[in-house]
């Protein structure tokens, strides 16, 4: 149960810094306060740090890295903090959208330079709302590449990370600061830990039914496609606290996971001139706008389901993404040389998919914009063979939390910060303003990574002050 108690007398551990949760943004502020001289003791409830950062693609978006100048890709923080809040529509904390989008390009390159993370940007696709190329991913454009080398960072570095102990409690002196923290294990036992700092990173409440009933009501019955250890301690740790919270209602959905597979299908099946049809074979929806949005469209069809079709062109620039190859594998992808076939493999009625695919393409032959708003100027059209990937829509995880400033600081609702408590990732409002709309591709870990590395030095900082 998380709660907040009053400070012990004594702790059976004293340290500089607690982090809770080792998931990207937990394991780079370690990173950070590290080599800043820092002996940063990391708390992860799972017996293997992973989290949502495992279930993601692995993909974080950066402007003007060394990556992107020898692409020839011409990017800037600036414009990158524009494009969040064009997509946010204005409603994203301008200081923090600015600090994030300074943030993230140098880190990711202190990230390869002195931790080895192989960094390349993706060159052939661009996700709705970015204005250039800025997606930087590991070899296997997996999340659980990305968590598995900044674990191995951390090791490497002497960082403590303590697993399978589960942060139950906050202890807070009588000024209202956090000064520590009891952990408990599977077997029941308890330790306590005073602690200079906490930075709360056990990300988001997605995995709490409950709060997710009472703040993003759209997506209540759906499929959550998060850790289900985000149960919202951080949220609920905060407002005991008296912390302001921001945005509670903002999220990533995903419009895109196969059924009933359970695997994320790369959205670049849509922005490369994919569309997606429910099963009376129409289209329902602009699927341009973005994957976030789709979610709760797609949930809202009969069954809950719809199908995302392709080409194989389009498969093969999906299949450089591991969990698209996953799925193939499992059979989640169907294939066929004409839209009758097609349908027939995925149960949907003939003329009906011949009708709304014989739309799409005159659409893209004239240029024209559809009756949802979609423009198919540009947009290449479909050639057999033609594929399809039946699939749901999904809650990834919560993008609102609590208030931070520019330095991560957990903010109180007069604005102040409370001392010695700062929020990085999902435990942390994020860039996306208060609707699901708002969610630019790549600000779950645009924040964790960002803010991590932001809260890591603020507290470097203030332990030498």
């Amino acid at each position: 149960m998380t709660r907040v108690a009053p400070v012990l007398e004594t702790f059976d551990l004293e340290t500089r810094l607690v982090i809770i949760g080792a998931g990207a943004a937990g394991l780079v502020a370690a990173l950070v306060a590290a080599e800043a001289g820092l002996d940063p003791l990391v708390i992860e409830r799972d017996a293997l740090p992973s989290g949502s950062t495992a279930l993601s693609a692995g993909l974080i978006p950066a402007a003007g890295t060394r990556w992107q100048a020898a692409a020839g890709i011409a990017d800037s923080p600036e414009l990158f903090a524009r494009d969040i809040q064009a997509k946010a529509k204005g409603k994203a904390e301008p200081i923090l959208a600015e600090a994030v989008a300074r943030a993230i390009g140098p880190r990711l390159e202190w990230l390869a330079e002195k931790h080895g993370l192989a960094f390349s940007v993706i060159e052939n696709f661009r996700y709705p709302g970015h204005s250039a190329a800025r997606m930087h991913g590991l070899a296997s454009r997996s999340g659980r590449e990305l968590i598995d080398r900044l674990r191995h960072a951390a090791e490497e570095a002497g960082i403590a990370i303590v697993t399978e102990a589960r942060a139950e409690t906050l202890h807070v002196d009588g000024t209202g600061r956090p000064a520590g923290v009891t952990i408990t294990r599977p077997d029941g036992s308890r330790e306590s830990i005073g602690a200079g700092a906490i930075l709360l990173a056990c990300n988001g409440y997605g995995g709490n039914p409950a709060l997710v009933a009472k703040h993003i009501p759209s997506l209540g019955g759906a499929l959550y496609f998060g850790h289900p250890g985000n149960q919202g301690d951080a949220l609920l740790w905060g407002e005991a606290l008296g912390a302001a919270t921001r945005d509670l209602s903002g999220h990533q959905g995903h419009g895109s996971v196969a059924h009933p597979h359970g695997i994320l299908i790369t959205w670049a099946t849509i922005t490369e001139g994919g569309v997606q049809v429910n099963r009376d074979g129409q289209r329902f929806s602009n699927e341009a706008e973005g994957y976030s949005e789709q979610a709760a469209r797609v949930a809202g069809q009969p069954g809950g389901v719809a199908c995302s079709i392709f080409d194989d062109r389009i498969a093969a620039i999906a299949r450089q993404f591991e969990d698209f190859r996953l799925a193939e594998t499992q059979g989640a992808l169907v294939s066929a040389g004409s839209w009758s076939e097609l349908a027939g493999k995925l149960g949907l009625e003939v003329a009906a998919l011949e009708a709304t695919m014989a739309e799409v393409d005159a659409l893209k032959v004239a240029g024209g914009c559809d009756m949802f708003g979609r423009n198919f100027a540009g947009v290449p059209r479909l050639t057999a063979p033609f594929c399809a990937v039946r699939v749901e829509g999904a809650l990834f995880h919560t993008q609102g939390g609590l208030a931070v400033n520019a330095e991560a600081q957990v903010l109180r609702e007069n604005g102040l910060p409370i001392p010695g408590l700062y929020a990085a990732g999902g435990a942390a409002c994020g860039v996306s303003g208060p609707d699901a709309s708002g969610y630019l591709s790549g600000n779950g870990l645009l924040t964790a990574v960002a803010l991590g590395g932001i809260a890591g030095e603020a507290i470097a900082r203030g332990r030498k002050s």
